[in-house]
């Protein structure tokens, strides 16, 4: 697939699933608007990505040749993510691929989620894929077209225990996905979902999942894939990515596609 030519943004791009998609698109010839909060929000039980970690996917996608635009920014900032983009689209000259992938999860029981936790957690899951969108439409409009992808959960369509904000905003993400699909479908943007099982990173691994599964026991089933793997790789979900945004893909929209080793179809 050769993206020469064509500008991506992707959220959440310091680490993890968002810098392999701003390499592997940069790989293959787009330029890149990356954007990442770089700083901890305390309840978040991993570390996140930082301003050495954007420093760092700038450094990886120049040493393929690549551009990149990056830039500080929480996605609950609709103002500042508006004119972070609109500054990226002036230099590059447009854009054509969005990748809503900045998400943040904690692992808790139903009676630890705070009003702080439920609150950050829908502002940025929910919130921050909004405000992403709403401010790249506008430049996928003038470019006649477009697609955005926005990085789900099997959360989104299954329940997931201990997961409840992050479950709740993952589910949200459907009717984002959806709605948004039909209201574009006229200006030949296109929007889908992907619906990743856990992956490989420091969000797919939880410390605190363990202990609470040792006393329900009878949920641990629900958190196993049915193919014989434990957790999938960015480059996994970046194989449904390259196809949604692909022309293959060109009369796909709506779609929310599982890469979830059969979590969901258990």
């Amino acid at each position: 697939m050769d993206l020469s030519g064509k500008v991506a943004l992707i959220t959440g791009a310091a680490q993890s699933q968002g810098r392999h998609h701003a390499l592997s698109l940069a790989a293959r010839g787009a330029d890149i608007i990356a954007v990442d909060i770089c700083r901890q929000i305390d309840f978040v039980p991993y570390r996140m990505g930082d301003e050495a970690g954007l420093d760092e996917t700038v450094r990886l996608v120049e040493q393929l040749g690549g551009r990149i635009h990056a830039a500080v920014c929480d996605v609950r900032d609709a103002h500042g993510l508006r004119t972070v983009v609109d500054s990226a689209v002036l230099e590059f000259g447009g854009l054509d691929v969005v990748v809503a992938n900045a998400s943040v999860c904690s692992v808790q029981t139903y009676d630890e989620v705070t009003a702080d936790i439920w609150k950050t957690t829908m502002d940025i899951n929910v919130g921050g894929v909004w405000n992403t969108c709403a401010a790249a439409i506008p430049h996928l409009v003038r470019r006649g077209g477009g697609s955005i992808v926005m990085i789900g959960s099997s959360g989104s369509v299954v329940g997931l225990p201990f997961y409840l904000p992050y479950t709740v905003s993952k589910h949200a993400l459907v009717g984002m996905c959806r709605s948004l699909a039909l209201e574009l479908s006229n200006m030949n943007i296109r929007v889908n979902a992907i619906l990743p099982t856990g992956v490989d990173t420091p969000q797919g691994h939880s410390s605190v999942l363990p202990r609470l599964l040792e006393e329900r026991p009878d949920l641990a089933g629900i958190f196993t894939n049915s193919l014989p793997v434990d957790r999938i790789e960015p480059a996994d979900v970046f194989g449904a990515l390259s196809y949604l945004i692909s022309d293959a893909a060109r009369y796909v929209t709506g779609v929310l596609l599982p890469v979830d080793a059969g979590s969901t179809v258990r």
